[in-house]
């Protein structure tokens, strides 16, 4: 039986912050619609952006986030230390995004095929990165924690929750996009590709890294972190 390579979490969550935002940012290169997740957030900035140029898309996607933890607190009549770590997750990853949009605009142009490219590995970078940070003890984005704890509030599953939000963060990205720009902005079939495909590369990835790398922690932080 093949031994099994050590895979630290600390890395993974390092490693996992840097391939998400270089996935998105390929995306956003792309053209063909965000994924619905990040679809409001998105909007949102290129909205405010031509006001505030100061106001970019990693920084639309803290403030988003925060708006959502807050709202989370709101619906659980408490506030949690997760609640502060999750935001800090969010804040560092709209950081490391702003810096590879940067890096993938150095990129040049290469028409229809390079575009259908950018999309392609930028979906499949997203998932990658999302796959590392589910290995990982440090607290998730406000998307996911958001998710979580709903469920474990309404004792519900956890899938049929994760699909609800998907819904309606799709629903609320076609709103934003009709209401701030009279059309389809940020949203095409794009987002249906990455709503279908997502899940399954993230289990595909998974069951990858898992079959070469045994995670743990390198650091006694993971107590620290609940």
């Amino acid at each position: 039986m093949k031994r099994k390579r050590v895979f630290y979490c600390e890395l993974a969550y390092v490693v996992g912050m840097i391939v998400l935002a270089l996935g998105t940012a390929l995306m956003e290169r792309a053209d063909f619609g965000m994924s619905m997740i990040v679809a409001p957030a998105y909007l949102i900035h290129l909205k405010v952006s031509p006001y505030l140029p100061f106001f970019s898309f990693g920084m639309s996607e803290y403030v988003f986030q925060a708006l959502l933890l807050i709202l989370l607190a709101l619906v659980m009549r408490k506030v949690k230390k997760s609640y502060f770590l999750s935001f800090a997750t969010a804040f560092v990853y709209g950081l490391v995004l702003d810096v590879m949009m940067l890096v993938v605009a150095l990129i040049p142009d290469a028409g229809m095929a390079g575009r259908i490219a950018f999309f392609i590995v930028g979906m499949l970078t997203c998932s990658t990165g999302v796959t590392l940070l589910f290995h990982t003890y440090f607290p998730p984005e406000a998307y996911e924690l958001l998710v979580k704890e709903l469920a474990q509030k309404y004792n519900a599953a956890l899938g049929k929750v994760k699909t609800l939000y998907d819904c309606c963060s799709c629903a609320f990205s076609v709103v934003l996009s009709l209401c701030f720009f009279g059309g389809f902005v940020g949203v095409s079939w794009g987002t249906l590709v990455c709503a279908i495909l997502n899940g399954c590369f993230i289990g595909l990835i998974g069951k990858f890294l898992e079959s070469g790398f045994e995670f743990r922690d390198a650091l006694p932080l993971r107590e620290k972190m609940n």
